[in-house]
């Protein structure tokens, strides 16, 4: 393993992590300043797809929804899938090989369905065969895609056995996220209310290539970081994600520093400048539900300082409530709700703001109404609905 070669302090982490996501500064505008800012943030969180509309809009100057849209949807620079941890994310479509192949590799949890449920090995290959063949050149809905993986494998892929919400799911709809993770299955434009799936038409890459480069990656826009940070961020085996710190450490793909508040972290080799302790992060800013600066920054109690952690978290989980920003540590929550053009922005400081910031917060939240193409109203109070409402 590398020696030590230099202390990182949190503020100068931060600082670097906010700058290379588009927190400082927004950045300029282009033709590809959406799927490069998806690339560089490794996904937009899109379970709530205006939340990730969000998340891509304020890091770009002039963004709006219809840009995301557009990246997306016609100019397909853009690919809605499932990727880290299985929850839905829109990704560069560039890199989907790179996360295909990365997630492939990634070890799943053994016996998610009961014995009568789950699919075998061969089972959940002639699913994912299916399904990739079916999606080809089309955009199906689950039924129409239920019709054609039954008619390509058998009966038994079409057995109502899998509890889901209100009523019971085909049993080949659990090797959704295998499909995906191997490349075949990916979202398609909703037809009405209901969501379509298509093969995006990349193939994997290699697994070691793929995770390399995850890795290198991760480490650009979070590090430094564990081998823990990264298993929580994957939701990866812990002992895996061990392993191939290791094994990147001893390739001379990683190289050690002192993260203050963690111990021994890493970054990419030869990734080491951070801004000095006089340029920590500093302004105002509203991010989304789930967006990705406050679920992958770790350690995560310096982030949500004091009561910050009680307030922003969920049971220790990041995401579910948007989150107020106040030089680069979370500082309150907010919440949006949208009537017509109208959109009631409503924010929760957890201390008092400054008339500076209360500035910068009005302009925040004008860059949201810009953003959503709506007419924004701020009001700085109580918050009173719950997470993730």
């Amino acid at each position: 393993m590398p020696t030590t070669t230099r202390t990182v302090t949190w503020s100068g982490a931060n600082a670097r992590r906010i700058g290379r996501q588009g927190l400082a500064t927004p950045v300029p505008a282009s033709p590809t300043a959406v799927p490069d800012l998806a690339a560089t943030m490794l996904g937009a969180h899109a379970q709530v797809l205006s939340a990730a509309e969000l998340s891509l809009g304020l890091r770009i100057e002039g963004a709006t929804r219809t840009d995301v849209r557009t990246a997306l949807w016609q100019e397909r620079s853009l690919v809605k899938t499932y990727g880290p941890r299985g929850t839905v994310h829109l990704l560069a479509a560039g890199d989907v090989p790179m996360w295909t192949g990365a997630l492939s590799a990634v070890p799943g949890r053994v016996g998610q369905q009961g014995a009568g449920i789950r699919l075998t090995a061969e089972q959940t290959d002639a699913v994912v065969a299916a399904v990739g063949e079916a999606l080809t050149g089309a955009q199906l809905t689950a039924d129409e895609l239920t019709e054609a993986v039954v008619a390509r494998t058998g009966s038994w892929a079409g057995d109502l056995v899998m509890p889901a919400f209100q009523g019971m799911w085909p049993r080949w709809r659990q090797a959704t996220h295998t499909a995906a993770h191997r490349g075949v299955l990916a979202f398609g434009p909703n037809r009405g209310r209901q969501v379509t799936y298509t093969n995006p038409g990349a193939a994997p890459m290699e697994e070691h290539a793929a995770l390399t480069a995850l890795v290198r990656r991760y480490l650009y826009a979070y590090g430094p970081a564990t081998p823990q940070h990264f298993a929580k961020w994957l939701a990866a085996p812990r002992g895996w994600a061990n392993d191939l710190f290791a094994e990147l450490a001893r390739s001379a793909v990683l190289e050690e520093v002192r993260f203050e508040g963690v111990g021994p972290a890493w970054v990419t080799a030869g990734d080491t400048e951070f801004p000095e302790p006089g340029d920590a992060a500093r302004g105002v800013r509203l991010l989304p539900y789930f967006d990705a600066f406050g679920i992958a920054s770790q350690p995560r109690e310096l982030l949500f300082p004091g009561k910050a952690s009680e307030r922003a978290l969920a049971d220790g989980q990041a995401g579910n409530y948007p989150l107020l920003l106040v030089d680069g540590a979370v500082a309150g929550v907010w919440h949006q709700r949208r009537s017509g053009k109208r959109v009631a922005i409503t924010v929760e400081p957890l201390g008092r703001l400054t008339a500076g910031q209360l500035e910068e917060l009005e302009r925040q939240a004008l860059r949201i109404g810009g953003i959503t193409e709506g007419h924004a109203e701020l009001t700085v109070g109580t918050v009173t609905v719950g997470p993730h409402a």
